[in-house]
């Protein structure tokens, strides 16, 4: 566990920087084939290091938080990983909370060696797959992590697992319900364990709101994937906040839309989805 984690636990670190700006969340997922023209010519990943890094300080005074995709660096082995903790450190000079998008899930001694990965490079949360049970989440939360856990997720065919109805209720819902449990002892506004929901699902967002009053919502698939203000208002807990509306290639792709220097293009994304998602969020106070 790293000096920083030991001040606050990650709930708390991430309801006072959501007290200070808009509830959003960048997502960092750069592809080689899709970079601006200044980085043709580089090394790939010399050039997604350069693009992520001038990514960062365009948003670092608008967004609370990023959420860097691991797959899009672990594709290149060890020298990609590398890449990706440099990427991370950056980040994290820059004032922004960190999650680490490996949407790890395993067994509890394995979960161990995963959560002692993203501590050691010094994420503030990871995403979990939580379907292997409490064991498999435990060790993200003992290694000082915030953790979001699938619960909804905004990809049409999570239908198949996540909506099928138990005795208990649905799936979903099962996941949603230890999800609470393990944030229960958390102190502060917000609990540590948090959960994807799709804010293309505003109906199930509502329900699961209901089972999980205290825990952050982690929301994609606002804007190109359908979801919009409502998915965004069913997912808010009693005080009127507890998300996190997360976006990525609407805004590091803004340049291909914008013209100008593709940084400024970034930028003036950033700024417009910060403020769509903060009207949403105040109207509904």
């Amino acid at each position: 566990m790293t000096h920083a984690q030991t001040i606050q636990d990650p709930g708390a670190r991430l309801h006072r920087r959501l007290a200070a700006t808009a509830p959003i969340c960048v997502g960092i997922d750069p592809v080689a084939d899709h970079l601006p023209e200044d980085f043709a010519n580089e090394d790939p990943l010399h050039g997604i290091e350069r693009f992520c890094e001038g990514v960062l300080e365009a948003i670092s005074q608008i967004a609370p938080c990023t959420k860097i995709q691991s797959a899009c660096f672990e594709r290149y082995g060890s020298s990609g990983v590398r890449t990706l903790e440099r990427i991370m450190s950056h980040a994290k000079t820059l004032g922004l909370q960190v999650i680490l998008d490996a949407k790890r899930g395993d067994i509890g001694i394995s979960a161990e060696h995963y959560a002692a990965a993203a501590a050691g490079m010094d994420a503030d949360w990871v995403t979990v797959n939580g379907y292997l049970g409490e064991d498999g989440v435990a060790p993200f939360r003992a290694a000082g992590l915030g953790v979001f856990v699938l619960v909804r997720t905004s990809n049409p065919s999570g239908d198949e697992i996540q909506a099928v109805e138990t005795s208990g209720g649905t799936v979903a819902g099962l996941v949603a319900a230890m999800v609470d449990r393990l944030g229960r002892a958390d102190s502060g506004e917000l609990a540590s364990t948090g959960a994807v929901v799709g804010a293309t699902k505003p109906e199930a967002a509502a329900a699961l709101r209901r089972l999980m009053p205290r825990s952050p919502f982690l929301l994609p698939g606002y804007g190109a994937q359908g979801g919009g203000a409502e998915g965004v208002r069913a997912a808010l807990d009693g005080r009127g906040g507890g998300v996190l509306v997360t976006a990525s290639r609407s805004i590091i792709r803004a340049w291909e839309q914008d013209r100008g220097p593709w940084i400024d293009a970034v930028k003036r994304a950033a700024g417009r989805f910060a403020e769509d998602i903060q009207t949403i969020v105040e109207d509904a106070r």
